[in-house]
């Protein structure tokens, strides 16, 4: 186990990256928070650390889990719980934790992984029955998701832009989150989509009678998953070889149709009457050039796993670099939105 989480120091070296890139996010604020506020510049880096660890049990190599943790805690949904109380991002950051146990601890006994797995559903029932109890109501008891919100999914910028609920990642990740989707089927982890099922489920419900949680919050149990997902996609893509080539470019054409589509609704937004669709075309239009970087980054892939060149560390610098710009633009618009 010891080996698999990887040493304490690479642990304290990831979490040193993460608080750098939270206290970039959020210099420009720092002078005017209170007390409670400053959980907003801690809050993504738990979160980070915690889903790093998590999904060392899954992904092989340190950059995959880097941008595993990255993708949860700096992503839209937990950089979106900062228009809650601030104590409501703290449990979404202690969702992956709390996941541990089921990974790494029952991982030989599946009885007691189930059981484990249980864990994070009871903690947000007794978080916010807690709160309730201590009058601190940290989040609406009727946040949720609607079928409104789903477009954000592909579209977080345009999503935060308009003030509605965040959800996904970013951009570039999709390609890795359908390979990590694909590869999960393939070893048929069902304990995993049932998992992922029922979180999204019950934030798309109403709140449950009798319960004081806040449907929005159930979701931060399919985004930890996903955001393993992503981690391990990266891990799938960046070693996948000549027999892998079919699904690398079925991604690639996927990337590549939604650029297409955005840039096509950027087009409609800018034809709008007296422009005043301006603003959400420039955001379209980024979306779509962060798509279509998407395309290009897995097409090399693809070409290179048709000649079947085995270049891993120029697969992991373009992979990287590409996820890291993506990741680094869209956290910094949707921080400065909310705040």
């Amino acid at each position: 186990m010891t080996k698999r989480l990887g040493s304490s120091s690479k642990i304290g070296i990831v979490g040193a990256a993460y608080l750098a890139f939270a206290i970039y996010l959020y210099q420009p604020y720092l002078a005017n928070f209170d007390k409670w506020q400053y959980l907003l510049v801690v809050n993504p880096c738990l979160a980070a650390i915690g889903c790093y660890v998590l999904s060392r049990r899954w992904v092989g190599t340190i950059a995959g889990s880097f941008f595993a943790g990255a993708i949860y805690g700096f992503g839209p949904f937990m950089l979106g719980f900062a228009r809650f109380h601030p104590t409501a991002g703290v449990l979404a950051a202690l969702i992956p934790w709390l996941f541990c146990p089921a990974a790494f601890f029952a991982k030989e006994n599946r009885l007691a992984s189930a059981a484990l797995a249980v864990l994070p559903f009871v903690v947000i029932i007794l978080f916010f029955e807690v709160s309730a109890h201590w009058r601190l109501f940290v989040m609406s008891r009727q946040a949720r998701l609607h079928l409104s919100d789903l477009p954000g999914f592909l579209a977080p910028l345009v999503s935060a832009k308009r003030g509605m609920s965040l959800v996904g990642f970013y951009h570039i990740p999709i390609a890795a989150l359908i390979m990590g989707i694909g590869m999960m089927a393939a070893a048929r982890r069902w304990g995993i989509i049932v998992i992922i099922a029922i979180g999204a489920a019950l934030a798309f419900c109403t709140p449950v009678p009798g319960l004081n949680v806040s449907p929005l919050s159930w979701f931060a149990i399919p985004s930890v998953c996903c955001a393993v997902l992503v981690g391990a996609g990266m891990q799938g893509l960046i070693s996948s070889g000549f027999a892998d080539r079919k699904w690398v470019l079925a991604i690639t054409i996927v990337m590549g149709a939604m650029g297409i589509v955005t840039l096509l609704l950027a087009t409609k937004y800018f034809q709008t009457f007296l422009f005043l669709g301006t603003g959400y075309a420039r955001l379209l239009a980024e979306t779509g050039k962060l798509y279509v970087m998407g395309a290009v980054v897995i097409g090399t892939i693809f070409f290179m796993a048709r000649a079947k060149l085995r270049v891993w560390w120029l697969r992991w610098v373009i992979f990287c670099l590409a996820m890291g710009v993506d990741i680094f633009l869209g956290a910094r618009f949707i921080v400065d939105r909310i705040l």
